[in-house]
């Protein structure tokens, strides 16, 4: 495993991601927003797995590509 890099939630992401990968981010964060939690302190951390980069948010939403470059989503 490789760790590659945390920022913070609604910043901008890094530019190395893949569209899809953004565009999953950015989706979860739409979500963020209406809810009613102070979400302005929580990181998205980027590890990389074989090669393949996982997007871990601090309330344990997790994004990841599989070998076929399809992007999931899972949620604590």
């Amino acid at each position: 495993m490789q760790i590659g890099t945390r920022w913070l939630v609604h910043t901008e992401c890094p530019a190395t991601l893949a569209p899809e990968i953004l565009f999953a981010i950015a989706e979860q964060e739409a979500e963020l927003r209406p809810l009613k939690v102070d979400t302005s302190q929580w990181r998205w951390t980027l590890t990389y797995l074989e090669g393949r980069p996982i997007v871990t948010l601090d309330d344990g939403t997790t994004i990841r590509v599989n070998a076929e470059g399809d992007v999931s989503v899972t949620q604590e």
